[in-house]
């Protein structure tokens, strides 16, 4: 529970000193490539989680790698989690950060479950065709269902669009049944 406080704390405070700046766009960009690259190089992310290794010289190494190729903002809020002992929770604070600039963009995201993968027009159209729906702009993120007959299931907003065959068939069989 402490660490979902930690997180909602520097997510919203890295949030807000961005929008103080006009950077909200930026930062996240930038915050979520600095992700992906921790977790495709994690003897770089090691060394900077490492208790063994004093603070400077795990901000000198932060400044030699990100000063020029990052914005200044987030160079300086990557060196306030090393020394506040935070930086293991950075992945998690730009998850809350993504969430708030969602947020306040007006951006639902969901899942749409498919047998096979969606090509982009189609994604594209599911997603106009789900913004009806919900009055927002979705963002579906493909993902492949074997269980499905054929047709796809939406999650979004915490609801389910069901227009799978499995779904169809079992409607249906119970109209059958009555």
């Amino acid at each position: 529970m402490a660490e979902l406080t930690v997180d909602l704390t520097y997510g919203t405070a890295l949030y807000q000193a961005a929008s103080e700046i006009n950077k909200e766009k930026q930062i996240l960009e930038e915050g979520r490539a600095v992700a992906d690259l921790l977790k495709a190089e994690p003897d770089f992310e090691a060394l900077l989680r490492s208790p063994a290794i004093a603070a400077e010289e795990k901000k000198t190494v932060l400044c030699n790698v990100f000063s020029g190729r990052l914005s200044q903002e987030l160079v300086n809020f990557l060196c306030i989690l090393i020394d506040k002992g935070r930086f293991i929770h950075f992945d998690r604070i730009i998850r809350v950060y993504a969430g708030l600039y969602d947020s306040r963009e007006g951006i639902i995201k969901g899942t749409i479950y498919s047998v096979k993968p969606l090509d982009k027009d189609r994604l594209n159209e599911f997603e106009k065709q789900t913004e009806k729906l919900t009055g927002g702009n979705v963002i579906l993120e493909n993902r492949i269902d074997k269980s499905l007959i054929g047709g796809v299931k939406i999650l979004v907003n915490g609801k389910i669009i069901d227009a799978s065959i499995r779904s169809s068939l079992n409607r249906m069989a119970s109209e059958i049944r009555v």
